[in-house]
């Protein structure tokens, strides 16, 4: 059955929006599972480290949140496909009930991967059936929870790239996740690093603010429902279903008084980082956070996570396998303490989310995002491409000043670290319910990431999207970019 048209976000939620839910569900779902293709049954199941869950936890969890948010309340007499299930993979929703233990995930043998992926099945053919015999009255709802669950789903999708990446990188044999048909490449030349300048004043920021006066434009949907796990049915269908789709920590939209600042153009290199590793920096505790520095000297840090020195040479390990380090490529798999400790060093500083948030304002969402394939930061492009190795000092305090310049790496390849806590903006109000608990109760000890990463799905990606890690967090792709005040 083909279904053609063009829906807008007014078009009223009838029999034809049902299949185009069931794509936008099921393209979620599918890419998931693509992302495990490359991996061996026994990959599934390591743990490295309390933060890194097995992937067939992921694969599980992210059923069980389907189940628990969507089928439980909208399918008629659903029964579980296990009872224990619940507690199995539930990550931390204490109003659902008690959960396993994050840090012995790695010491469930059982249920199988094979039973994982059974489990997604079932949840799969239950969810497609209750979307399709829904209620009319019931399709706003549904529409609502789908978009929360396909959002949650993209993000464990992201946690299975860094996940895999740890765990890989935990065994001697640094097994390669996905080939790289670049390999070592010559990054000797790049570009430089030049401020934008911004002007001081009131600045609205959040996504109603940002977001409510733009048009939407209808959305071109050719779907064939028969293949509703076809990626490229799919799209087209998420962009529809997730319209308008916001985290509570993104609202409400506020104004925000920001001094007149300026921006680095780009992101922080590796030969940029190598310069504060040179001298000395991780033994110099003038440049350090005091939890950081404690962090350093008790953790033993030298270097990025995944950086190694082997014959002289400085070398990382990629999703792509080992490689020489590449001094053009974005410096990544830093933790809070390590981007402040950098930025101390070269004179300037984080820059604050509301910075982040007016520079991004003006730049379209693109980049090295998840859909590159390249799993790993790539040099900033632009028109100065094509210049030697230059001192930090040369990049930085001679360059002059420009209000017109784009902010180039602004979304992927790194999320990049600001210097705000995470909190809750002026007027915030929880979500009710278990849902409540994804993002409020965590507004404690944690630090604000902006722009997404080469991992994260480009339609997830926004400018007023808040990621947040605790500060000594180093395994995601987080990066650098530099502020600074002016007068």
């Amino acid at each position: 059955m083909i279904v053609k048209g063009v829906w807008t976000q007014q078009e009223s939620l009838g029999e034809n929006f049902k299949q185009i839910m069931c794509a936008a569900y099921g393209c979620t779902r599918s890419k998931t599972e693509q992302l495990c293709e490359p991996l061996e049954v026994e990959d599934c199941v390591v743990q490295s480290m309390a933060l890194v869950s097995p992937i067939k936890w992921h694969l599980a969890h992210t059923s069980w949140f389907f189940e628990q948010f969507i089928l439980k309340r909208y399918l008629p007499n659903y029964q579980p496909l296990h009872e224990q299930y619940e507690y199995l993979f539930n990550s931390y929703y204490n109003a659902v009930g008690p959960q396993h233990c994050q840090s012995l995930r790695g010491l469930l043998s059982r249920p199988t991967v094979s039973e994982i992926y059974a489990y997604r099945k079932y949840v799969d053919e239950q969810m497609i059936r209750m979307m399709l015999e829904a209620d009319e009255k019931e399709i706003s709802e549904i529409k609502a929870l789908l978009a929360v669950g396909i959002n949650h789903e993209q993000q464990h999708q992201e946690l299975i790239l860094t996940d895999i990446k740890h765990i890989f990188s935990s065994n001697p044999m640094l097994p390669i996740y996905h080939a790289d048909q670049a390999g070592d490449q010559d990054h000797r030349y790049g570009t430089p690093m030049r401020w934008v300048e911004f002007d001081g004043g009131l600045y609205e920021i959040g996504y109603i603010a940002k977001e409510s006066h733009r048009k939407r434009e209808g959305v071109s949907v050719n779907l064939d429902t028969d293949r509703f796990f076809q990626t490229s049915d799919g799209l087209a269908s998420r962009a529809l279903v997730c319209s308008g789709f916001t985290f509570d920590n993104e609202r409400p939209g506020h104004r925000a008084y920001v001094n007149r600042f300026a921006m680095a153009d780009r992101l922080v290199t590796n030969g940029e980082y190598l310069g504060f590793i040179e001298d000395d920096g991780y033994h110099r505790p003038e440049f350090w956070l005091s939890e950081g520095w404690q962090q350093v000297v008790n953790a033993r840090e030298q270097h990025p996570l995944y950086w190694y020195e082997e014959n002289g040479a400085w070398k990382q390990y990629t999703l792509h396998g080992p490689r020489l380090l590449a001094t053009h490529e974005p410096v990544c798999h830093l933790s809070y303490f390590e981007a402040d400790a950098f930025a101390r060093w070269s004179g300037f500083r984080l820059p604050t989310e509301q910075e982040w948030e007016v520079a991004a304002s003006f730049e379209t969402v693109g980049g090295n995002l998840m859909e590159t394939k390249a799993y790993h930061p790539l040099p900033a492009q632009g028109e100065l491409a094509g210049t030697e190795d230059t001192a930090l000092d040369d990049l930085l305090r001679d360059s002059v000043l420009e209000s017109h310049l784009p902010i180039r790496q602004c979304f992927g390849d790194v999320w990049e670290w600001t210097q705000s806590a995470y909190s809750a903006y002026p007027g915030y109000r929880q979500t009710g319910g278990a849902l409540g608990e994804y993002n409020g109760k965590f507004m404690c000890n944690q630090f604000v990431l902006r722009g997404g990463s080469c991992a994260t799905p480009t339609d997830h990606i926004r400018a007023t999207y808040r990621n947040f890690w605790a500060p000594e967090t180093r395994w995601q792709f987080t990066g650098i970019r530099l502020a600074r005040d002016l007068g």
